[in-house]
This record gives C-alpha cells, structure tokens and sequence, in this order.
C-alpha cells in the first residue's frame, strides 16, 4: 500500500506535464516520447526489472549517482523499488492524462485566451477541472498497478520483509509454502479493495461528466 501509494502520487505530479507536451506539442517526431512512455505496456517485466538492476546496482550509471550522494547502494531498497515501479506505472499515468488533455474543447481554450487568461491560467481554470475523470483514472490505475506488479519487485526489490516485500510476493510466498488460507484471504482482500477503487472510478467519472456536460455542451 505504501509503494503504491507514493507511484500514484509521484506519477500524477510527473505525468501531467509529459502528458500536456504529448497532448498540444506539435514536433513531429513526439511519437518517440511516446513510444518510449507506453514501452512498460509490451516490455516483459523481468525485462524492465533486469535492465533497472543493472541500472541501479553497484556498477550502474543510477547506483554510483545514489551512492555518491547517500552513501549507500540503491537496489534491494524501498527507493530503488520506486524508480522502478514508476517507469513500470508510467504509461497508466500519461495515457488517461493525455486523453483527458486531448478531449477538452479547443474553443473554450480560444475563449479564455480572448478573455486574456494566460497559458498557465487556461491550464488551472479550463484543462484541469475538465481533466477530473482522466486525474483519477490515472491515479487509481498507478495505484492498482503498482499494488499486484510482481516481475519488476522480485527482480530490483528482492522479497525483504517490511522494505520490499509486497503483497503479491506475500500471496506468492505463502502458496509455495501451502498455506493456502493465508494467501487466499490476502487475495481476498486485494479482490475486494479492487473491485471497491474502480466502483469509485466510475462514480466519480460519470458524476464529472454530469456536472461539465451543461458547460461543454457535450
């Protein structure tokens, strides 16, 4: 819940400003930048996780900076944990942003610039409070996730009790172990807290759409 808690939040605040480039920029060749953003999506995870180790272990561009600067190694820790869930998480984020971005009616944009707001002032008060539904899309599909990835944890986390060892691990731990009570009311539980997020997704994304709908138009 931690690790998740912090990619979602982390990702939301990163997010935005890649997702508003990728949604207005037009440099031709963005589609890179988007390439590399929705690379997560087809890129096996013990992939991702073996090049991310290599990046943060002791010969490693990521863990000389870190320890450089800390004085400690940065895989197997809790930090290095959540560089790596974040790149893995990044697509879930920039996506729901970007098309929340895209959707938003390109006259009323017009209308606040004739009006003299500027471009940070239309992003507040125009793209923000029309982006409601894509802003938590993007947080609770970060935090959905980051709370059942296994590949990437098990290959830069390791399975450390109380620093790196999440709940899918734990699940994955005690079924190796037989105790299938154990795993099963852990995944009881994560069945539950899923299907709980996305009833609120939903309800809040059709309560935005009501409330904006006599504004847009739409």
């Amino acid at each position: 819940m931690k690790l998740a808690a912090c990619v979602a939040a982390l990702l939301l605040a990163l997010g935005m400003p890649i997702a508003y480039w990728l949604a207005y920029a037009t440099w031709r060749a963005k589609f890179l930048l988007e390439a590399v953003v929705a690379l997560p999506l087809v890129l096996p995870p013990t992939v991702l996780g073996f090049y991310a180790l290599l990046a943060m272990g002791p010969h490693g561009p990521l863990g000389k900076f870190w320890y450089a600067a800390f004085g400690h190694g940065l895989a197997f820790t809790f930090g290095g944990l959540l560089l790596a869930s974040m790149f893995y998480s990044l697509p879930f984020a920039v996506q729901p942003l970007m098309n929340a971005f895209e959707g938003v009616d390109p006259r009323l944009l017009n209308a606040a610039a004739v009006l003299g707001a500027s471009p940070w002032r239309r992003f507040a008060s125009v793209i923000l409070p029309l982006s409601l539904p894509g802003m938590v899309a993007a947080v609770v599909l970060c935090f959905a996730h980051t709370l059942g990835e296994f590949g990437v944890v098990l290959m830069v986390g390791g399975n450390l009790p109380g620093i790196t060892r999440t709940a899918s691990i734990a699940i994955y731990d005690n079924v190796q172990a037989l105790q299938y009570g154990e795993a099963n009311r852990m995944a009881l539980v994560l069945l539950c807290f899923s299907f709980v997020v996305l009833a609120i997704v939903y309800g809040v994304n059709r309560h935005a759409r009501r409330l904006w709908t006599p504004w847009t138009g739409r």
